[in-house]
């Protein structure tokens, strides 16, 4: 495995050098007749794996050019490297701001000609650094039927109130929580008790709801 991290002042002339707090795994370079995505995540990495093997198997046409994750460990780097997709893992408590780490990653994604982000399970809002650049083809989904509960514990909360129907959101990233324009949504019902049960249901929906959109979003442009 090799580790390359970039300096924030060469990102554009994508020269490898060393710095203390980011680190850039790059397998291989991928075709350039594809559309290139890069999925921002924090976390598992399920809705990633899932994004990369359509990819792979020709469902969306586009490859995963980046992964971005904000946590060293996360389970999602390791499916990362299973399925060669480059990763640049960063501690955001190594920047001086949030602008700081955002104009990095800008760099990364110019370099890279990334026609479109995708936000899955990235537990960070996005700022006007990297908003001013790619709003507009940032993409994020959510585990319930937006505009109804916002925020990181929707699940957790949908299911405290008894709703009856439950879904997930595709919608557009803007500076708000949840609240850009919705793309797509898919919902179902479910009357149970067992919250697991409910999460499985959901992180299913949420595969195939975000491929569906991903590839639709790469047909229509």
């Amino acid at each position: 495995m090799l580790l390359f991290t970039k300096q924030r002042n060469r990102i554009a002339n994508a020269v490898c050098s060393i710095t203390p707090h980011s680190t850039l795994h790059t397998p291989h370079s991928g075709s350039s007749k594809l559309k290139r995505l890069a999925v921002f995540a924090s976390g598992n990495g399920s809705n990633f794996e899932a994004i990369v093997e359509a990819c792979e198997q020709g469902r969306i046409n586009a490859e995963v050019a980046l992964l971005v994750c904000d946590r060293a460990g996360a389970y999602v780097c390791e499916r990362a490297a299973r399925h060669g997709v480059e990763t640049f893992v960063f501690n955001p408590k190594d920047y001086a701001s949030k602008a700081g780490y955002e104009a990095e990653i800008v760099g990364l994604l110019d370099v890279r000609g990334i026609d479109l982000v995708c936000l899955a399970g990235y537990m960070r809002m996005l700022s006007g650094e990297l908003l001013s650049v790619y709003e507009g083809r940032i993409i994020n989904i959510h585990p319930s039927l937006l505009p109804a509960f916002k925020g990181a514990h929707a699940i957790r909360d949908s299911f405290e109130y008894g709703v009856k129907v439950y879904g997930v959101t595709v919608h557009w990233v803007d500076s708000t929580m949840d609240g850009g324009h919705i793309i797509s949504q898919r919902a179902f019902g479910y009357d149970g008790d067992d919250m697991a049960e409910l999460e499985t249901r959901i992180h299913t929906v949420e595969h195939d709801l975000y491929i569906d959109t991903i590839n639709q979003l790469i047909i229509d442009n």
